[in-house]
């Protein structure tokens, strides 16, 4: 989305679309300040807070969220891949009977494209509209570990900035109403033989990238895959919308596992992940809108779910936010984050609402993690956790750190505020809060309501931050006010 057509609905006085998106306890604003307030939402302008009055959003507003996501339907037409030359014997490779049955249930008008009870080896699988992948119980995806499968390259993002690389392992671009469910499991087979010592070598490409990403290159000719070292995501919906994600079993994946970018209307329910590689995030919703992640089971080498909008003046130039995200029922063992928003961030976040999740692990960080930083920029914002139980985190319960990697050397300081954490009780951990602020920029309005947290070891770090409020909140037994 360009910038003008991000917010040309402001610009020609159309505040229909502003409605849709603002609740009745909206403070009233002048036409002016809103376009400042709607500019800042899509990644157009950086202004201090101060001069921004932005909706007032809480807990009610998550019915009307949910009301909007609904998963897609699909026609009661089945396609088995063993009808056009699939062998479940781990062996020969399914690439082509995926794309004949893929095809064929496109062309039909949809259904479901069933993987049976086997081994089924494969390159990558591109989804079309009105298509449900369903990997049956008993049914293995096991993708093979030759990078050639995957070409050629596709369009996509790699850390935050758009690119032509490795197709994602399971891939949909621009399509409507698809799926992939069954109680089955995917297995990415990384491992340090494959695609995961690539981190060793993908720092020329990763800078090359991020360059183009600077010098506005178009995209088209931001090329890499082959000999790039650029790491495919596992499962990746690129502009799409009305997407499903249920049951599946996600293990050893290259990177990041789940990524809906520029997504609207996404359901990720009943998921099972279990990969401890570089980079191994859960769940990354990236720039996404109405996104719903529920009763999902997190054992990940890096953060469980990790909401992002861009990296950099390429985030800035798409300019579009991740917003209106319900994580709730979900259970986070190992990984660096339980919630984590950031550290591509730069096209905002906000209205982000966890709930009754448990977290347990020596191996897990943190329960809720912000990071970003000035080079980054972008807002997050109206962040809410509550009824959250904690066994155990190796860092602090709630971390908000501007000074994540590059620090503050950058022109495009960070709009961090309103965050809210409510009956979320940790058993142990290193600090309760770990807040970081610049101090031109402080973080501003956290809150922390009857909160709980034992065997704290350290002292907070609290650095710059406006507006930090206690209510009934004890840390090792003492009382916070």
């Amino acid at each position: 989305m360009s910038r003008s057509g991000a917010f040309s609905w402001i610009t020609r006085g159309d505040f229909s679309e502003a409605s849709n998106k603002m609740t009745s306890k909206m403070r009233l604003i002048s036409r002016k300040d809103f376009i400042r307030w709607a500019a800042l939402g899509c990644g157009v302008l950086s202004i201090s807070s101060r001069l921004v009055r932005a909706a007032a959003v809480g807990w009610s507003d998550v019915p009307e969220i949910l009301a909007r996501i609904k998963p897609p339907v699909f026609p009661k037409r089945d396609f088995d891949i063993m009808k056009y030359g699939a062998a479940g014997d781990g062996a020969k490779d399914c690439s082509e009977a995926f794309k004949k049955a893929i095809a064929e249930c496109s062309q039909a008008g949809g259904g479901r494209v069933i993987v049976p009870a086997g081994d089924f080896l494969t390159g990558a699988i591109h989804l079309r509209s009105n298509v449900n992948l369903h990997v049956s119980e008993g049914a293995t995806l096991r993708f093979n570990t030759d990078p050639k499968l995957y070409l050629p390259a596709v369009y996509t993002r790699f850390e935050g900035v758009e690119c032509m690389n490795y197709s994602p392992f399971i891939y949909a671009f621009q399509q409507e109403n698809v799926a992939l469910t069954g109680a089955g499991t995917l297995d990415g087979q990384g491992s340090n033989e494959h695609w995961w010592l690539w981190t060793r070598n993908q720092m020329p490409a990763r800078s090359r990238l991020i360059e183009m990403g600077e010098n506005d290159t178009p995209v088209k000719d931001r090329v890499f895959g082959d000999g790039s070292y650029l790491r495919p995501n596992f499962i990746q919906f690129y502009q799409c919308r009305n997407v499903l994600v249920d049951g599946i079993n996600v293990k050893n994946s290259p990177m990041w596992e789940i990524h809906p970018v520029l997504c609207t209307n996404v359901t990720v329910r009943g998921v099972t992940i279990a990969s401890h590689g570089p980079n191994n995030d859960g769940c990354n919703p990236e720039s996404s809108r109405d996104v719903l992640i529920d009763n999902c089971v997190f054992d990940t080498g890096d953060d469980c779910i990790a909401i992002k909008s861009g990296r950099n003046r390429d985030g800035r130039r798409v300019g579009v936010p991740s917003e209106n995200i319900i994580v709730r029922n979900c259970r986070m063992k190992d990984g660096h984050g339980g919630v984590t928003i950031g550290s591509e961030a730069s096209g905002g976040v906000r209205n982000v609402f966890a709930e009754n999740c448990q977290m347990d692990s020596p191996n897990l960080d943190r329960a809720l993690r912000l990071k970003t930083n000035s080079v980054r920029g972008g807002f997050i914002e109206n962040i809410f956790m509550r009824n959250v139980t904690v066994g155990q985190l190796a860092d602090a319960v709630l971390r908000v750190d501007l000074f994540y990697e590059e620090g503050d050397k950058g022109k495009f300081p960070p709009v961090v505020r309103n965050i809210e954490m409510t009956n979320v009780i940790s058993k142990k951990s290193k600090y309760a809060l770990y807040l970081r602020g610049y101090k031109q920029d402080p973080l501003r309005d956290i809150r922390l309501v009857q909160c709980n947290f034992e065997n704290v070891a350290e002292v907070d770090v609290v650095e710059n931050v406006e507006g930090l409020s206690y209510d009934r909140v004890t840390v090792n037994g003492q009382v916070r006010r």
